[in-house]
């Protein structure tokens, strides 16, 4: 192979092992509360890169019998003493976040709260204004029933005094007629 496919070869293979270390890594919290030098090898004698305290949060990389190796959230890489980890947040981080979190549910009861008593008092004003339509409409549909009663009645009593000046112009007019009644029968 050439020199220039090579070293993108292992540029790539680097990449995805850096990728896997990653996914593989477990997070990890400081046990306790101390502060542990970050190391650049497994042992004391190497240099300190720097310090991680309680509650910081980090990757764990590797674990061996006496170091561990991790990363830092800023991106730093070193070994502390093993058995100084744990998997879940130390309590008082725990604590701040419990606190957060009801901070925030209190707030959200609150909101549910005041939107419940507008809707009981929106339920309240509909639930009048309902009533009141109610009564609205009784009294329309009574008021309706008499008219139409009152109309009914008109017109009947219009329409029979119709009928009898009709048959009383119809016997003064045939017998002013001077007419005589036929036997025939007329089609």
């Amino acid at each position: 192979m050439r020199p220039s496919r090579i070293f993108p070869a292992i540029l790539t293979v680097l990449a995805l092992v850096a990728l896997a270390t990653a996914a593989i890594a477990d997070t990890g919290w400081v046990r306790g509360n101390i502060r542990l030098n970050l190391r650049a090898g497994a042992g004391t004698q190497f240099k300190i890169l720097g310090a991680v305290e309680t509650g910081d949060e980090m990757d764990v990389l590797a674990r061996g019998e006496s170091w561990t190796r991790i990363r830092t959230t800023d991106g730093k890489t070193g070994w502390i003493p093993a058995g100084y980890l744990e998997t879940e947040p130390p309590p008082t981080l725990r604590l701040a976040q419990l606190e957060t979190e009801t901070a925030g549910l209190k707030s959200q009861l609150e909101k549910i709260r005041s939107e419940a008593a507008q809707l009981r008092e929106s339920n309240a004003t509909l639930a009048s204004t309902d009533s009141g339509q109610r009564a609205e409409i009784e009294s329309l549909k009574i008021e309706n029933y008499e008219l139409r009663a009152g109309s009914v009645t008109q017109e009947w009593l219009i329409g029979a005094g119709i009928f009898i000046a009709g048959m009383i112009l119809g016997a003064v007019l045939h017998r002013n007629s001077g007419r005589r009644p036929s036997s025939r029968i007329r089609l």
